[in-house]
């Protein structure tokens, strides 16, 4: 039985927008299908003649359906021009000097014979020079989402990037920006800087079985263009990359250099970006991971409109509720999540959530365990009032919970206080103006990539409490502290920071 010409085509482009257009005969071969099936089932009933199955019993095998695609030469025909390789320029790192310590020479710090040791000193055993700094590049993949040049790929192919470039199927290169970064789902959107009318794809609007056949087309290896074939294997898997994992597991061929690049259904829509693979050797075993379409979706939105990804904050500290738990609360089934803690001048205090209640709902959407309840959290815009159901002294009741900025995040309010003159790579706001940070201080809410400050271990969310001896309130104050360090002749400034770990001191170069 054969399909007509253009039914399939018809139906791709109804999907997928590209300048280019193509169409080809598909056929299907039902009939050697079915003549397998059957030979293999009077083969299997001559061997093994149990007798016949119990009446409450079912054949499930004989319920699948059969009419699979013998071919997918017509999808990748259509997707294929959307998908592009990445290229990523980055900072290598050659000796540095900074470590040196002069007194192994009897010489104090601030001799006069600084300098000297400096340029001359530093020579290895073999009497070369440390290498300067030079670059590097990297390799990901990647796909056009609009005819203006819109581009998906993964965070962890550009976040250390100097500059960018993509190369489409046809081998044409374009610079490219990083419009903006999610670390927590692995996700940038970047901007071809050239204008003009590119293909490009679109996201499915449901979720993909388990069993459904998907391609994944990338840039293994710095092999553009690659084409491979496989089946969603799961769904929901946690890998333990970020607090809100929820990958598909794939098992087409997926391997270094496919990162950020897509995985299409059979109709040519992206199912998934992806992410990562379980393997021992590094290469190919058949377990790849790919983040969601839907989650995609919401990223690559908030990144657009808003710079950064806004997520709701509650303001507890939860864990999954196990047979015992539930047992312990009158729980009939072993659902939801707990709250170990409850954060003060958090939305959920605020709100009256206590430690010991079970969350059972949001908005009157069950939550399956803790993992689901941070999801759905985060789903949810800063500012949105949400009713939490929780379970409390054998009863279940309805709690509205207006929900905050999550902590480390910027703020719409948050003042700029990047070190510009002294190129520390930092970006401030008071403490005050970022919602669920409870120490005085100055707030990190960004770290340039390559910068002294990320070298050095600086992250968002980390709390600057004093710089060069003198407590800071705001960027400003920062500001001037290292202005006057500088006009001092120091060579580093040095910070008490607050992190999530504990206290510490941080020294940052000057020069």
């Amino acid at each position: 039985m054969a399909m007509h010409e253009n039914d399939h085509s018809e139906a791709l482009k109804a999907r997928i927008k590209s300048p280019k257009r193509a169409s080809r005969r598909v056929s299907m071969l039902l009939g050697a299908v079915a003549l397998g099936a059957l030979s293999t089932g009077a083969l299997l009933q001559s061997t093994f003649d149990v007798g016949p199955a119990p009446a409450y019993a079912q054949n499930l095998s004989a319920q699948v359906p059969t009419a699979n695609p013998a071919g997918f030469a017509d999808v990748v025909d259509h997707v294929k021009p959307a998908v592009v390789s990445v290229r990523v320029k980055v900072a290598v790192e050659g000796a540095s000097a900074e470590g040196l310590d002069l007194r192994q020479f009897g010489l104090p710090e601030g001799s006069p014979f600084e300098r000297f040791f400096r340029r001359f000193g530093e020579e290895d055993q073999r009497g070369q020079r440390p290498a300067p700094r030079r670059f590097g590049e990297a390799q990901g993949s990647g796909f056009f989402i609009s005819a203006d040049g819109y581009v998906v790929t993964n965070n962890h192919v550009v976040e250390k990037a100097r500059e960018v470039e993509i190369q489409t199927d046809d081998g044409k290169t374009y610079s490219a920006k990083v419009v903006g970064t999610d670390p927590k789902t692995d996700l940038a959107l970047l901007k071809v800087d050239e204008g003009g009318k590119f293909p490009y794809v679109s996201f499915a609007s449901g979720t993909p079985r388990v069993g459904d056949w998907v391609l994944a087309v990338g840039n293994p290896f710095g092999l553009g263009g690659t084409v491979t074939a496989g089946i969603v294997s799961a769904r929901g898997r946690d890998i333990g990359a970020g607090p809100y994992d929820d990958f598909l597991q794939v098992d087409a061929a997926v391997n270094r250099g496919n990162s950020g690049g897509p995985t299409f259904n059979t109709s040519g829509e992206v199912v998934g970006v992806n992410t990562a693979i379980a393997s021992p050797s590094g290469g190919n075993v058949g377990i790849a991971f790919a983040i969601p379409a839907e989650t995609v979706q919401k990223v690559v939105a908030e990144i657009k409109d808003h710079g950064t990804v806004r997520r709701g904050y509650l303001g507890v500290q939860i864990q999954p509720i196990n047979e015992g738990i539930a047992e312990g609360l009158g729980l009939k089934e072993a659902k939801g999540a707990i709250v170990a803690r409850v954060e003060d001048g958090s939305p959920a205090a605020k709100a009256g959530i206590k430690s010991g209640d079970a969350i059972l709902a949001v908005d009157g959407q069950e939550v399956k365990n803790a993992r689901e309840l941070a999801r759905d959290i985060a789903g949810f815009a800063p500012g949105r009032t949400v009713d939490i159901t929780v379970w409390r002294g054998g009863k279940k009741s309805d709690i509205s919970v207006t929900l905050a900025t999550m902590p480390g995040e910027k703020t719409a309010s948050a003042e700029s206080g990047e070190e510009q003159a002294g190129r520390l790579g930092l970006s401030l706001a008071p403490s005050g103006s970022v919602d669920g940070v409870d120490k005085d201080g100055v707030v990190v809410v960004g770290v340039e990539p390559g910068s002294p400050a990320e070298e050095r271990g600086l992250r968002t969310g980390d709390v600057i409490v004093t710089v060069g001896g003198k407590k800071v309130e705001t960027p400003q104050d920062v500001r001037q502290a290292v202005t006057e360090l500088r006009k001092e002749g120091r060579k580093a400034v040095l910070m008490q920071v607050e992190t999530a770990s504990g206290a510490r001191f941080v020294a940052l170069p000057l020069a």
